[in-house]
């Protein structure tokens, strides 16, 4: 396997991605223990998961107990981890072709 400054270059977006996708399910947790606080809607969540943040929102899901009692999430996220994984594999092929 050839680690090129292109693979670097993803393998660095995709960790900053899904340590903000942590964070924000840690703001969102936070949020919903303040009565009337403004929460972060559940779809900006699966869109951070859809853009390849699956990982972060799946271990801030566990982390803080946070929307694990959602059956869409139980089911999406991991569903999102995959399809993440599999793009980011072939984006990586992309970039490595000969």
């Amino acid at each position: 396997m050839l680690i090129t400054n292109q693979t670097l270059i993803i393998l660095a977006l995709y960790i900053f991605i899904n340590i903000i996708a942590f964070l924000i399910m840690l703001i969102d947790k936070t949020k919903s223990t303040h009565r009337g606080a403004e929460r972060i809607s559940e779809g900006t969540l699966f869109f951070l998961a859809t853009a390849f943040g699956a990982v972060g929102v799946y271990l801030g899901m566990f982390s803080f107990r946070h929307k694990t009692q959602k059956w869409y999430f139980l089911i999406g996220i991991p569903l999102l981890i995959i399809q993440n994984s599999a793009l980011v594999y072939c984006i990586y092929l992309f970039l490595n072709q000969i």
